[in-house]
């Protein structure tokens, strides 16, 4: 369900057709994550971000080439970790969670607002094959980008989340450190060898079952079902 790469070789131009509208809905997924994280930052009291010129959900300000590209062929991927300086941070531990979960948070609210409007177009005006297409790869890129960014390897957010919440020990400190430094090897192996869809598929599917439970409740609240 999640790997694009198949259908390069399977359906060339097929690939290529989606690309024209799978590639915008990337950079919107992307912008709005990383922007989030530097929203975050900068209400906590950060400004780096800002000063960078990177609380804004311009792509160009936030894509990473490699992590883009994964993104467009096995549809999850990452863009440039947002720069966070610690010393203006009041909490600096739980504040810098909060950044770091920002990004996720916001990839979660826009897949599920996504879907809500799907709904409400199928049960009001109904949605064309493209609109089908549009609005189901929106809200599978966001679920997977919340999903996957939740991995505790970098440079992904969940590393950061799980510095936060165990770096205290020695042995984390070497935990840490190795990740640190093999981190880009060990993401591009599970996402080559296919093992990051076996991790991730039962996450995405419960995601994405919770949601369709909420909407089916609220249209069937509402009489549309």
């Amino acid at each position: 369900m999640f790997s694009g790469i198949s259908s390069l070789f399977s359906n060339p131009m097929g690939f290529l057709t989606e690309l024209l509208y799978r590639i915008p809905l990337v950079l919107v997924a992307l912008s709005f994550h990383e922007w989030a994280h530097a929203y975050a930052a900068y209400r906590l009291g950060d400004p780096t971000a800002r000063n960078l010129g990177r609380m804004t959900i311009n792509p160009f300000a936030h894509i990473d080439p490699m992590g883009f590209l994964t993104l467009v062929l096995f549809r999850f991927g990452w863009a440039k970790p947002v720069p966070i300086s610690t010393r203006y941070l009041k909490n600096p531990r739980k504040d810098e969670l909060i950044v770091s979960l920002a990004g996720v948070t916001t990839n979660l609210l826009l897949a599920f607002v996504s879907m809500g409007i799907f709904y409400a177009f199928v049960f009001t005006t109904g949605v064309n094959e493209m609109g089908w297409q549009i609005f189901t790869t929106f809200f599978f890129l966001n679920v997977s980008l919340c999903v996957f960014n939740l991995l505790p390897i970098p440079p992904l957010d969940g590393y950061h989340v799980a510095q936060c919440l165990f770096l205290r020990s020695s042995n984390g400190y070497r935990f840490f450190s190795f990740l640190d430094q093999y981190g880009y090897i060990i993401l591009l192996v599970l996402l080559f060898s296919g093992v990051l869809s076996t991790i991730m598929s039962p996450m995405v599917d419960g995601i994405v079952y919770a949601m369709q439970s909420v909407y089916n409740g609220i249209f069937n609240l509402v009489g549309l079902l």
